[in-house]
């Protein structure tokens, strides 16, 4: 443990929770926030493409069941009412998936920054190794006995 190094997880979730990225950059990984923001930005933009879509058949399927509205309005006017009713759930389908991915990259940002700083103060020098290699070992009698050797070195 490296004391002088250490950061305060708290400091590093409540940063990253009023601004994702902010608790990483707190623990010095900067390369991380381009992750988070893409990821984000990319949610958002699939959220906003499938609300887009998920409008358009919901707005199309109540011109379908209203008969007081001109059936020339509808923009899909190849598509019965089962058409509309399937794609009015595709669309919103997608969408609510894309919200709750959008909470994942968010809780995912919040669990990294605090976990991260955690880990902060762990010496991770290059005098730190382990070593998995086969190890065979005589027995009496004239058997031998194969096994892995595992050694950790600190």
């Amino acid at each position: 443990m490296n004391p002088s190094k250490a950061k305060d997880p708290r400091t590093a979730t409540l940063l990253s929770a009023i601004l994702p990225g902010a608790g990483q950059v707190y623990n010095e990984k900067i390369w991380k926030v381009p992750i988070i923001y893409g990821g984000i930005t990319t949610t958002a933009y699939f959220v906003e493409f499938n609300n887009r879509r998920y409008q358009l058949f919901r707005d199309a399927l109540r011109i379908s069941r209203d008969p007081n509205i001109d059936p020339s309005l509808n923009p899909f006017p190849n598509l019965n009412e089962d058409g509309l009713v399937r794609n009015v759930n595709y669309w919103r389908r997608n969408r609510d998936l894309n919200y709750m991915i959008f909470v994942i990259i968010y809780a995912l940002n919040l669990v990294d920054a605090q976990v991260d700083a955690h880990l902060s103060a762990f010496d991770v020098s290059d005098d730190l190794s382990f070593e998995l290699k086969p190890a065979y070992e005589n027995l009496y009698a004239g058997s031998g006995l194969i096994g892995l050797s595992f050694k950790i070195n600190f």
